[in-house]
């Protein structure tokens, strides 16, 4: 009876050792350096008998152009009459090209400007040149910068290393199935675990690869031109227009505040009428009442 349940025993740590080596080799050099910060860099590369599939540098080949994953990113300037309608109409344009809008920053007007505007936009990849295209028409182009990082590499290489550790996390599951006593059982239960906190990061970057592959990044700033302030008067018709002006301004703004006013002159007028309606009525009341109570002089004869 001892001699069945050593032998299972004797498997799993074979298995175990073996995954153990080749994850201790992969992580010692990684032939892809990451772009993505935070990335898993290295994952074991699984090469066991009984027609399991060895994954290393010499299986994995170089992909057509037509399968390169070329991240898209920039930034491009451009000036409006208007920055906040301009970015209205860019939002628009973006989400018709199937995007979407990951940030956006408006400015007030500051020193004789209109405000500017600045979007982060994320377009698909297939529409980036269409895009864009149709963004330029909104204003006049000051800057345009575009830079394309490919990571065909990247994404091949988490690709196998992803299906090498499926495989090694379905193993251990398969002989999990049938193990049969406890110390075999905690383990396969730590290796699954472990193996399944490092596939489950490699599919999330993976899955960042895939959403910066497939949307560009283009970050874009909407500036107005600098209005410089009224030159000041230096002939006698510059001088009197901004005399008149000043004057035209000055009834008019004196026009504004007569209209704020007026509802308060007339309330105080009220209140005053009504005050002095009541004091003349007493007035009045008390003068009759101290005729009444004085004697009547009597007449000389």
């Amino acid at each position: 009876m001892r001699r069945t349940l050593i032998i299972p025993t004797a498997l799993v740590l074979s298995a175990l050792a073996l995954s153990g080596c080749a994850a201790a080799s992969g992580s010692s050099d990684s032939p892809v350096e990451m772009v993505a910060p935070g990335s898993y860099e290295s994952a074991p590369d699984i090469a066991t008998d009984g027609g399991a599939v060895a994954f290393d540098d010499a299986t994995r080949t170089d992909a057509p152009t037509a399968d390169r994953q070329v991240i898209t990113t920039g930034y491009v300037t451009i000036t409006v009459d208007e920055p906040m309608d301009a970015a209205a109409d860019a939002i628009r344009i973006t989400e018709q090209a199937g995007g979407r809008i990951d940030g956006r920053s408006e400015y007030a007007p500051v020193d004789g400007d209109k405000g500017s505007a600045t979007l982060t936009l994320r377009i698909p990849s297939d529409t980036l040149t269409a895009t864009l295209d149709k963004l330029r028409e909104l204003g006049e182009v000051q800057e345009v910068s575009l830079n394309a990082t490919d990571v065909t590499m990247a994404t091949q290489d988490l690709d196998a290393r992803i299906t090498a550790m499926s495989a090694s996390v379905d193993r251990l599951l398969a002989l999990l199935s049938s193990a049969t006593d406890t110390d075999t059982l905690i383990q396969l239960e730590t290796a699954i675990s472990d193996r399944q906190a490092q596939l489950e990061s490699m599919q999330a970057e993976r899955r960042y690869y895939a959403d910066q592959v497939s949307l560009s990044t283009v970050t874009l700033n909407f500036v107005s031109e600098y209005t410089s302030p009224p030159a000041e008067p230096d002939t006698f018709l510059s001088g009197l227009e901004a005399g008149w002006n000043a004057f035209v301004a000055f009834f008019a703004g004196l026009l504004v505040a007569l209209g704020v006013l007026l509802p308060w002159i007339v309330f105080a007028g009220i209140v005053t009428f009504v005050i002095l309606f009541f004091v003349r009525r007493s007035a009045k009341k008390k003068a009759v009442e101290v005729a009444a109570v004085e004697p009547t002089p009597a007449k000389k004869k």
